[in-house]
């Protein structure tokens, strides 16, 4: 249960207003930021918008980081219900990225796409799921703090990577810190080919089949949570731990399976990354994107349909901030960066601040409404 709905906000208000005025807040002070900074506001805003949503190959680079942040917010918000939070999806989300190279490096020369595709999709869903298994279990058997682990654990993944890339999986004779590049079969189809397959001209961008995924994903954890026993159990847990003990729920196997789904849903990243992009493994593929995923799940109230809105937000931010970093003379990418982090901290950390006022105003309007009926 939020804080907004402890605060007996109407449900319309807490997922649909309040999110709604948190992001106004955010881009007037990064506005008022940019005007002291000596820039106009508006050209920036126009710039951002036209970068990003403006042309068929900016909303390809727009849907592209959408998919990525879709896939981390949900891996935030399933371990989030289960009463858990979890801020390792940046070292799932490499390690996610590991088990499809490996799988891809193993059999993509000899298996055709149709079954290469799922492999790698299942592959890399169980790496984040392993990799996320260890903090549970590190939690629920041994009480070690879920956030002190999964902290730990995207430094073990990332030096892992950086080991097998230079000592194991790098081919011999090259100087890149890169694995050799996967067959066509491991290739994750890019919109603009499938595009072009059907005779449609499509500016190239890295935007691939992983959408559909990510809306699959959505479907899935809206089920999940909302419509299955196990999703029950699983937020009965979540809200009111000795609750749901004393109705015969056990809480440690619910840790392990809140925090499974987590990492197997971060674990996806490396799918729209390594198979739908890259095309091989490489260094820091991630990028960051575990760590927005915490802001898009707040931002968007750990509900699917507002991770979806708030990872579109997002993908708008990073794709539109590139071109205002190139279009817009004087603002460097710095700026950007600060621009984006004031809406992260208004739009996602600060999201109740505005709560108990929102509160007050409609607890104010329903007397009035009772008086005067």
């Amino acid at each position: 249960m939020s804080s907004s709905q402890s605060l007996q906000l109407p449900r319309w208000m807490d997922v649909g207003l309040l999110p709604l005025w948190n992001l106004c807040v955010a881009l007037a002070v990064a506005g008022l930021v940019v005007l002291v900074i000596g820039q106009s506001p508006t050209q920036a805003l126009a710039v951002l918008l036209q970068g990003s949503l403006g042309s068929v190959r900016g909303l390809g680079y727009t849907l592209y980081y959408t998919t990525t942040f879709i896939f981390a917010g949900l891996a935030v918000a399933m371990a989030f219900h289960g009463g858990l939070f979890n801020i390792g999806g940046e070292g799932q989300a490499t390690f996610g990225g590991l088990g499809v190279a490996l799988m891809a490096l193993a059999l993509s020369a000899s298996l055709p796409a149709w079954l290469m595709l799922p492999l790698l999709v299942v592959s890399g869903a169980l790496f984040g799921m392993v990799w996320a298994l260890v903090p549970a279990y590190l939690q629920a058997w041994r009480g070690s703090h879920i956030v002190i682990t999964t902290i730990m654990f995207n430094f073990l993944a990332s030096s892992l990577n950086v080991y097998l890339l230079v000592n194991v999986l790098r081919p011999k004779g090259s100087m890149a810190v890169e694995s050799a590049n996967f067959a066509d079969s491991a290739r994750m189809p890019a919109l603009h080919n499938l595009a072009q397959s059907l005779g449609v001209e499509m500016p190239s961008s890295p935007l691939n089949l992983s959408l559909l995924l990510a809306l699959l994903a959505c479907v899935f954890v809206w089920w999940f949570l909302w419509k299955s026993r196990a999703g029950y159990a699983l937020r009965s847990v979540g809200s009111a731990p000795k609750a749901a003990h004393y109705a015969g729920i056990r809480p440690r196997m619910q840790v392990l399976i809140a925090m499974g789904l987590s990492g197997a849903l971060a674990g996806m990243v490396g799918v729209n990354e390594i198979s739908g992009v890259q095309g091989k493994l490489t260094l820091d593929f991630v990028a960051g994107a575990g760590f927005t995923g915490i802001a898009v799940s707040l931002m968007g109230r750990n509900h699917p349909v507002g991770i979806v809105l708030a990872s579109l937000l997002f993908g708008v931010l990073y794709q539109g901030g590139v071109e205002v970093a190139f279009e817009v003379p004087g603002f460097s990418r710095e700026m950007v960066v600060t621009v984006q982090g004031l809406i992260v901290l208004f739009a996602g950390a600060m999201a109740m601040v505005s709560a108990p006022l929102f509160a007050k105003l409609y607890a104010a309007f329903q007397r009035t409404a009772v008086s005067h009926g």
